[in-house]
C-alpha cells in the first residue's frame, strides 16, 4: 500500500516537474552542439565557418557495419527520434554516414565524430566505442535544437575516450525486489551517461534474489530465475554494459540463516530469524556447512554471470556480537593462535576466495578499515593481492586509497559522501521513504568527486573507476531508483568519463537540463535540481 501511495503520489507531481523543467531547459541551455554534452567529451570542437550536413531523405548509411547491427539500429533510432526520418543502411562504403573503424584509436571506447557539409563520419576503435559515439550523437542533437529542427546536424570534430574503463551504478533488489524489466528500463537510462557497469546486490537481511537449484531453500519468494538472470545479462551485453554479481557475506546474511539457521553461530542457532529485519547475525567462521553451502551458490552464480568479476560484500560484519561470542569461533581463535576474533575474516575469506578462484572469476569486496571513522590506519584483515576492493566509508576514502596504492590493489571509488545515491539530494527532499537518518549528498557535491582525490598520474594507477550505489532500504520500485540516482548520476558520469581539466561544475549545471527534459519526455522519474538554479 505504501509502495502504491508513493507511485501515486510521484504521478501527480510529475506534471508538474515537466512544466518546470521544460521552462529551465529554454532558459538554461544555448542552442549549441555542446549544450546537452554529458559526459563532456574530452576533445571537441566546433565548426564556426562550416556549414551543417543536412539530412535528407537520400541520406544513407555505409561503411564498416558487418558486425556492429545493434550499434547501427540505434544510430537509426536515434536518427528517427530527432529527425523522424528513416535512415537506410547501404551496402556501399560511400554513403552520407559512414562508419568506420580503427583499432589505432587504442582505448576500447575511443571514438571520433567527424560532420561536415558533405556528411558524417563516425570511427571507433570497437562496436562498444561505436556506441558511445553515438550515445554522444543522441545528446548533439538534442541540445542543437536550431540546428536538429532544421534537419541539420552542425559541423564539428570530436575526439573521445574515458578517463577510467570501470564506471558503474549499483541496484539493490534485495532490499526492494525490482522485476526484470525494470532492471532493464534502469539499464536503457544508464548507458545514455557511458556507464559500463551494472552491480546488483542480489543477497541481503531482506531477500535472497537469485535461484541456487543446489540450495533451493534459499530463494526468497521474489527471485529471479537462471533463465531471466542469463536474458538480463545478454540485454545488457548488447548495451555494452556488464553485470557484475554482489552475494554479501558473512554479514548481510538473515535470509541465509532463516533457511539455514544452524549456519550461525551456536549462541544464536536457536534465536528467530525474520527476513527483512537487519539484527547483525552472521555466518559461523567455524562452521563446516557453511563453506560448502557457500561452494553451491558461488558455482551456480559463476555459471549464470559472465563478468569476470564476483563481489563478495565483505562489509558490516559484525564479529563482537557473532564469532567472538561463539563457542565454536573461540576455539577456532585458539587453534590458529589468534587474539582477535577479526583474525577469523582470514581463514574464512581465505576459503571463499578460493571457491572464487577455481570457477575462474576476480573478488571484490567493500573496503573494511580497522575503524569505521577516522582515524583509521589499516585494513580490518589483509586482503589478498588479487582482491579488489571499493571504498565506501565516509570519509575514509583518502586512507583506503593510500592503503590500496602501497599494498597493490586494485580500488573501485564508490564514497559515501559523493556516490551514495540512495542519500536525500536536499534536506526535506520529495518524496521521503523510510528515511534513517542518512546524510544529504547533493548534486554538486557528487560532481565535485574526483576519483583520483588529486593524486599524480602515478599514484592513481591502480584506481579503476568510480560507482554510485543505490541501496533500497529506501527505495521502493524503479520509479524511485531513477530519481534518486538523477541527476546525480549524470554528475558521476561525468567524474568517471571526463578528464578534470575539462569539467566545470557550472557548465555541468546548463548541460544536464536537457537531458533531464528528455529522459521526462520518455517516462523517467528524475529530480529537478531547482536549488542551483540562478533566480
Amino acid at each position: 500500500m505504501l509502495q502504491t501511495n508513493y507511485t501515486d503520489s510521484l504521478m501527480k507531481f510529475k506534471t508538474l516537474l515537466l512544466a518546470c523543467l521544460m521552462t529551465l531547459s529554454m532558459a538554461l541551455s544555448a542552442q549549441s552542439p555542446t549544450a546537452a554534452l554529458v559526459p563532456m567529451p574530452n576533445d571537441v570542437k566546433v565548426g564556426v565557418d562550416e556549414k551543417p550536413f543536412r539530412i535528407s531523405k537520400k541520406t544513407t548509411i555505409g561503411g564498416q557495419v558487418d558486425g556492429a547491427s545493434f550499434e547501427v539500429g540505434y544510430l537509426q533510432q536515434v536518427l528517427k527520434k530527432h529527425f523522424n526520418q528513416d535512415v537506410p543502411v547501404v551496402a556501399k562504403e560511400k554513403a552520407d554516414i559512414v562508419i568506420a573503424f580503427d583499432s589505432n584509436l587504442g582505448n576500447p571506447e575511443a571514438y571520433e565524430i567527424k560532420v561536415c557539409k558533405k556528411g558524417m563520419k563516425l570511427v571507433a576503435a570497437t562496436p562498444e566505442g561505436l556506441f558511445r559515439a553515438i550515445t554522444t550523437l543522441d545528446q548533439i542533437l538534442m541540445g542543437d535544437q536550431r540546428n536538429t529542427l532544421n534537419n541539420c546536424i552542425a559541423a564539428l570534430e570530436i575526439s573521445d575516450a574515458p578517463r577510467f574503463g570501470f564506471r558503474a551504478l549499483m541496484l539493490d533488489p534485495a532490499r526492494h525486489f525490482l522485476p526484470v524489466e525494470d532492471v532493464k528500463f534502469f539499464i536503457d537510462q544508464m548507458v545514455r551517461y557511458k556507464y559500463n557497469v551494472l552491480q546488483i546486490h542480489l543477497t541481503d537481511d531482506q531477500g535472497w534474489r537469485m535461484e541456487v537449484k543446489s540450495q533451493p531453500k534459499l530463494a526468497s519468494k521474489q527471485h529471479y530465475t537462471h533463465e531471466q538472470l542469463r536474458d538480463l545479462i545478454q540485454y545488457a551485453k548488447q548495451r555494452h554494459v556488464e553485470i557484475i554479481p554482489e552475494v554479501d557475506i558473512p554479514g548481510h546474511t538473515v535470509a541465509i540463516l532463516a533457511a539455514y539457521p544452524h549456519l550461525a553461530c551456536t549462541h544464536k542457532q536457536d534465536a528467530e530469524k525474520k527476513v527483512g529485519e537487519t539484527v547483525n547475525m552472521m555466518l559461523c567462521a567455524s562452521q563446516e556447512e557453511v563453506y560448502s553451502v557457500m561452494a553451491d551458490v558461488i558455482r551456480e552464480v559463476a555459471e549464470v554471470f559472465e563478468s569476470p568479476y564476483f563481489h563478495l560484500g565483505g562489509d558490516e560484519a559484525a564479529v563482537p556480537e557473532n564469532w567472538a561470542k561463539c563457542d565454536a569461533c573461540k576455539a577456532m581463535m585458539e587453534r590458529l593462535g589468534y587474539t582477535k576474533p577479526t583474525q577469523l575474516m582470514v581463514p574464512f575469506f581465505d576459503r571463499i576466495l578460493s571457491e572464487v578462484r577455481k570457477n575462474g572469476k576476480k573478488p571484490i569486496l567493500w573496503c573494511e578499515l580497522n575503524n569505521i571513522w577516522p582515524p583509521a590506519d589499516d585494513y580490518l584483515f589483509p586482503y589478498p593481492k588479487d582482491v579488489t576492493l571499493v571504498t565506501w566509508r565516509n570519509a575514509l576514502t583518502p586512507t583506503c586509497l593510500e592503503l590500496t596504492r602501497k599494498n597493490g590493489h586494485p580500488i573501485i571509488m564508490a564514497p559515501g559522501e559523493h556516490a551514495y545515491l540512495d542519500y536525500p539530494q536536499f534536506r526535506n527532499d520529495f518524496p521521503e521513504f523510510n528515511n534513517w537518518g542518512m546524510p544529504i549528498t547533493t548534486l554538486q557535491k557528487t560532481y565535485e568527486l574526483d576519483p583520483g582525490y588529486g593524486c599524480t598520474p602515478e599514484d592513481m594507477k591502480h584506481v579503476q573507476g568510480v560507482m554510485g550505489t543505490l541501496w533500497a532500504e529506501a527505495i521502493p520500485d524503479v520509479n524511485r531508483a531513477t530519481y534518486m540516482a538523477f541527476p546525480r548520476a549524470l554528475a558521476l558520469a561525468e567524474a568517471g568519463w571526463t578528464q578534470m581539466s575539462q569539467r566545470s561544475w557550472d557548465s555541468f549545471k546548463a548541460r544536464m537540463y536537457p537531458n533531464l527534459y528528455d529522459m521526462m519526455k520518455q517516462g523517467v522519474s528524475v529530480r529537478v535540481p531547482f536549488e542551483v538554479v540562478k533566480r
